[in-house]
């Protein structure tokens, strides 16, 4: 899986990702992989959610990984945070 097929989720609108995802899958792409730690999960489960149902119904979810990231803070204090990754793939 190369590194141009990842969608990292953020704090940008919902719609800003869909459309990565659909441009990605226009293009010729058949796997897309979103990822997202932290609250973005669920705005990942959104944008896959929205992808399937409203722009690509022969999308399919192929594989959920979960996940949990050890994040050093500031201070130097170490910080557990859930990481999810959604492979879409398209028939």
């Amino acid at each position: 899986m190369s590194e141009e097929n990842v969608v990292y989720i953020g704090n940008k609108p919902v719609m800003n990702y869909v459309l990565a995802v659909v441009t990605q899958m226009n293009g010729g792409t058949t796997d897309v992989v979103l990822k997202a730690r932290g609250r973005a999960i669920s705005r990942a489960v959104d944008v896959a959610e929205i992808v399937r149902n409203r722009f690509i119904p022969d999308i399919d979810v192929n594989n959920i990984d979960i996940s949990t990231e050890e994040i050093i803070g500031n201070e130097g204090t170490a910080t557990n945070v859930s990481a999810i990754e959604i492979l879409l793939r398209k028939d």
